[in-house]
């Protein structure tokens, strides 16, 4: 009896690398984004995507709120067309980072998703700013 994980052959390793090497394009991850802040290296804008209410509660430091829905021609009108944004909201378990993602580019942005949102700050154990203190976090998608 073959195991479940080899079920479905895997991919050759050519194939392998192509895919990985790929989500770099599309993905960073939050213990990235906060050395780069840490670096002060911070060539991107980062956007929580929830929103107002969430926002205010508990967000990553240094970054924005541009809710989905604002994400508009006239809401982005004043970033410079080479702009390459980062875009999470509440956790692994939303799509509207996902929805964000596909605004901006239709926009004609860059964009990657920092993977694990909230969620995944407050599990590398990452401080928030915010109204609400880091034990309740009051993560909500409402994108």
């Amino acid at each position: 009896m073959r195991s479940l994980i080899r079920e479905i052959p895997a991919a050759s390793p050519a194939e392998a690398l192509q895919h990985f090497s790929r989500r770099f394009a599309f993905e960073t991850d939050c213990a990235d984004v906060h050395q780069s802040q840490q670096a002060g290296d911070v060539d991107y804008v980062l956007v929580d995507v929830r929103g107002s209410d969430a926002f205010a509660k508990a967000h990553v430091p240094g970054a924005i709120n541009i809710p989905t829905g604002a994400i508009t021609a006239e809401g982005v009108a004043d970033y410079a067309p080479d702009t390459l944004f980062v875009v999470y909201c509440a956790g692994p378990h939303c799509n509207g980072v996902h929805r964000a993602a596909i605004r901006l580019a239709s926009l004609g942005f860059s964009v990657k998703e920092m993977i694990g949102g909230l969620t995944g700050w407050v599990d590398e154990g990452l401080p928030l700013q915010g109204e609400t203190p880091a034990s309740d976090p009051g993560f909500s998608c409402a994108c």
